[in-house]
């Protein structure tokens, strides 16, 4: 009885631990396989990078510019405004957009679009068993689904980091219009905190939420299981699985960025 008890209260960590080390190998293996030749999976990769920009391009901008004029925008405008400190609007939006929020909004759009799209293709091919007619005739799923798909989402993801962030200062230009001030302390403020530091971690740290995207929505897609229910249920838990990696890693990257470059601690 007790082993019973302790097998049901323990079930769910044992099966999202046998995720995790799933998703880690894979991870391995999707590594592995994009640097050793053969690289049959360039037309795909093409293929995938502008399914994916043709998908995400629109939602993005719509996002970013709405995200980045209310919340870092309209909401530290007003809030600076009590002060008389409009003018830190800009070394705010460095905080703010470049290193986090543009990174993370970028990440929700891809999964929510692309992961979503990735996720219910290969949970489909697995209903009907094409994944496994491909290993009976000798090809790799692994070298042609996943590592296209992988490689497409890093690349895309670090390109849309920069057009988010382009478009989230947008919106932080429009809120300090808003506010009937000039844009010439913004733009002072904003050049004299922003750093390349922050430029590169931002990139960088968004290209890794791409490969964790892509790592978790094949994954899921790629196990699927229970006709098309199985493949909604599997869309539903690679959005939120995707979330939580990304929440995840994006702790250990920035506290990992701000130990090795305190300089990008203060705020000139």
């Amino acid at each position: 009885m007790v082993r019973n008890v302790a097998d049901r209260a323990f079930l769910p960590t044992k099966n999202v631990l046998e995720e995790v080390g799933d998703m880690m190998i894979l991870t391995g293996k999707t590594i592995v396989s994009a640097l050793r030749p053969p690289y049959p999976y360039g037309g795909e990769f093409v293929q995938q990078f502008l399914f994916t920009l043709r998908l995400c391009w629109f939602p993005l901008l719509i996002s970013t510019i709405a995200f980045g004029y209310g919340a870092p925008g309209l909401q530290a405008a007003n809030f600076l405004v009590l002060f008389g400190a409009l003018d830190r609007l800009g070394g705010f939006f460095v905080l703010a957009s470049i290193r986090e929020f543009a990174p993370f909004v970028t990440a929700i759009v891809l999964a929510g679009v692309a992961g979503t799209a990735i996720t219910a293709d290969l949970g489909a091919r697995k209903i009907r068993e094409e994944l496994d007619a491909l290993q009976v005739l000798g090809v790799d799923p692994v070298k042609n689904l996943v590592v296209p798909r992988f490689l497409a989402l890093m690349l895309v993801t670090g390109l849309f980091d920069i057009y988010a962030l382009l478009f989230g200062i947008f919106g932080g230009i429009v809120a300090t219009l808003v506010n009937g001030a000039p844009l010439g302390p913004f733009w002072a403020t904003f050049f004299t905190n922003a750093s390349v530091t922050d430029l590169w971690g931002s990139v960088l740290k968004c290209t890794m939420f791409g490969a964790i995207i892509a790592i978790v929505c094949c994954y899921k897609g790629m196990t699927a299981s229970g006709g098309a229910e199985g493949v909604g249920r599997a869309v539903n838990q690679a959005v939120v699985i995707a979330f939580l990696g990304v929440f995840a890693f994006n702790y250990v990257f920035t506290q990992t960025l701000l130990a090795t470059h305190p300089e990008i601690t203060v705020i000139r």
